[in-house]
């Protein structure tokens, strides 16, 4: 796509070379502005209007997009330059950064699909009569307000609101669509004089709402409640928390657009098979309680999730994909920004892995009042740190970057992010990941400039970038290939690994093929031509399924990650010689088994009590069939059946009388 980039020195704060970009395909640049957000603004206002406008300044988005809007043409695109390269101790040598980031800034990001919330504004506030029912009364001209009170309670009676009294049992849902389950429910009567009365108490009550304000104190209703929308909670000692949760819940009302941050893929979900649970990777961490077993595979709760994208990082199979940003987009950004980078003329680029809040204050603050970033540290925005998962982190080595660093922020689900960590660094054979949490932007910049015993930490060298296109899988390979080349045994992983093999004791297994039938991946099977247990190591996804299924326990996970050819080809685990039927030679079954069987049944069971009957278990199935259809005593075998009837035999009758 084809774009103008508007520069602005920002009052001669930062130097700007626009022979940096000319390496980019399809933009022209502008002569570099001193302050197009004001003085210049008349110049600026001729740049919108001649379109397709890439203004190289974050700070007045609002700013740019109002004069867009004055003058009636589409806003414009941003880039930030000025904090991430510009403002920096060596913001002179940040040519191949900068042009690095407007690449970036031109990728066409994908559609995000969208899900509408709808809230009517009734809502359910819970707390103590002396903290619910005055913020009751300033929401009720807003809302449909029902409070709910643990015990029946002397207060005027204000008919704007409804008081219940009784027990929140439980509650599901998010914006638009919480369900209640309330016990004890005591409903009050609006008659009579006083204090208002309330029924008798009875549970199991049912109802709904689209809000809820937890004034109460107590335990949150849901997990992790900031991410549940519709959700507000306050501590009733802080009447400031009160007025702020009371003035939100009050502009929760009308339709509401929430990303489809997953998309699911259920045929390819290893959860579980026959009821046996196998890969639980995204029910332990998601922290909302979004994802659900359904069958077979797992569902998320659209409404519920809250987009951290630590079930996408997760899974082994692809099942559940990130979607808001695509991971292909994520691949897309890693890939021009290390390639740029290089064409520009830079050499060994670190990536900085931040999320959209946190992560850009810190940057933002340490440009603006201290050193900044290294020219050679290029910042990555994400949504949510914890969807960066090790596939990300390899295919960003992969690409170029000798180093990646994460920048951890409060609201990080650090769970997921250290365990993708360890797995990315045993896999890259090096210490080229770390996390930072630094206590303020100094420190930040700091560790990043190499102070602090950064530039002890190794670094990778140069390899040959990868292109990193597929699933995550597929990247993950295709990037470790890149940086540990042909290793000569498999790579030691940790345990709960995607990647692995798997052992079986061949003394314990029956070649039952249990395992073999409910492999979600098909990467155990059997051979249809003679007992055989075959295995293909990269498609297995160590989700447990065969060594929970086998009824020898013979099956053990080896987790680890096999670069060679050999784990793209079927190997034999386990064999043995097959049976010949004694009646018409053809091979079936396993030797040992049934002569196990024939030696525990033969004689001794009442099934197989004769000689005849013991030969059966040492049949085909087609020739004992026939051994059982033809035996004398058979329960198939009926009785003679009567001649057929002539006409002659009804001629011969008449003839006869």
């Amino acid at each position: 796509m084809s774009k103008r980039l508007i520069l602005c020195s920002c009052l001669e704060s930062q130097k700007l070379d626009p022979a940096a970009f000319e390496t980019l395909e399809g933009v022209a640049c502008s002569r570099v502005h001193g302050a197009l957000c004001s003085r210049e603004s008349e110049q600026a206002a001729r740049h919108l209007a001649a379109g397709d406008a890439l203004i190289a300044c974050a700070q007045e988005r609002a700013f740019f997009e109002d004069l867009a809007a004055e003058t009636g043409v589409p806003a414009p695109a941003f880039v930030d330059l000025r904090d991430r390269a510009g403002w920096s101790d060596e913001g002179a040598q940040a040519g191949p950064k900068m042009a690095a980031l407007v690449a970036e800034a031109l990728l066409e990001a994908p559609m995000v699909k969208m899900l509408d919330l709808e809230s009517e504004g009734r809502c359910l506030l819970i707390g103590a009569p002396e903290v619910a029912l005055p913020a009751a009364a300033r929401l009720a001209d807003a809302l449909a307000v029902t409070v709910l009170l643990e015990a029946p309670a002397d207060f005027p009676p204000d008919r704007r609101f409804d008081v219940i009294c009784g027990r929140l049992k439980s509650a599901r849902g998010a914006l638009g669509g919480f369900e209640l389950r309330i016990d004890g429910l005591c409903l009050q009567e609006p008659g009579g004089r006083g204090t208002p009365g309330f029924s008798e108490p009875r549970d199991g009550g049912r109802s709904s709402c689209d809000i809820i304000l937890d004034l109460s104190g107590g335990a949150p209703l849901f997990p992790a409640p900031h991410k549940r929308d519709g959700y507000l909670r306050a501590d009733p000692r802080d009447p400031r928390a009160v007025a702020d949760a009371v003035f939100e819940a009050a502009q929760l009302v009308g339709s509401f657009e929430k990303p489809l941050h997953v998309a699911i893929r259920s045929e390819l979900c290893a959860h579980s098979r026959a009821g046996i649970t196998g890969c639980t990777r995204c029910l332990d961490i998601c922290p909302t309680g979004a994802i659900a077993p359904a069958g077979d595979a797992v569902s998320v709760d659209p409404a519920i999730c809250a987009g951290c994208g630590g079930c996408s990082a997760l899974c082994p199979s692809g099942a559940v994909s990130l979607e808001a940003p695509e991971v292909a987009f994520t691949m897309r950004r890693l890939e021009t920004l290390a390639r740029v980078f290089r064409e520009a003329g830079g050499r060994a680029p670190r990536l900085l892995v931040h999320d959209e809040q946190h992560g850009a204050e810190m940057i933002s603050l340490a440009a603006r009042y201290g050193r900044g970033l290294p020219a050679d540290v290029i910042p990555l925005s994400m949504p949510a740190l914890a969807g960066f998962g090790h596939a990300e982190m390899l295919a960003a080595l992969g690409c170029g970057f000798v180093r990646v660093e994460i920048l951890l922020s409060p609201a990080t689900e650090r769970a997921v992010v250290e365990r993708e960590c360890a797995l990315a660094v045993a896999i890259a054979g090096a210490d080229v990941i770390g996390l930072l949490e630094p206590a303020d932007p100094d420190a930040l910049s700091a560790w990043l400039f190499g102070e602090e015993g950064a530039a002890a930490r190794p670094c990778l060298g140069e390899i040959t970038p990868i292109l990193p296109m597929g699933s995550r899988r597929q990247v993950s390979r295709l990037a470790a290939a890149a940086l540990r080349g042909s290793p000569e045994a498999p790579i030691a992983l940790p345990e709960g690994a995607p990647y692995g093999s798997v052992s079986v004791d061949p003394d314990a297994c029956t070649l039952c093929l249990s395992c073999a039938s409910l492999c979600p991946t098909g990467a155990l099977g059997d051979n249809p031509d003679k007992p055989q247990l075959r295995f293909q190591e990269d498609a297995c996804l160590q989700c447990g399924l065969c060594a929970r299924l086998c009824p020898e326990d013979a099956i053990t996970l080896q987790p680890r990650l096999d670069l060679s050819d050999a784990a793209l080809a079927q190997r034999v685990l386990h064999e043995e010689e097959p049976f010949a039927c004694i009646e018409c030679g053809a091979l079936f079954g396993v030797r040992s088994a049934i002569e196990k069987i024939s030696e525990k049944l033969a004689g001794k069971h009442e099934m197989f009590a004769d000689s005849d009957a013991a030969r059966l278990i040492r049949m085909c199935d087609d020739c004992r069939v026939r051994a059982q259809y033809h035996d004398r005593n058979s329960p198939m075998r009926a009785a003679e059946r009567p001649r057929v009837v002539t006409t002659e035999d009804y001629f011969s009758k008449r003839r006869d009388h």
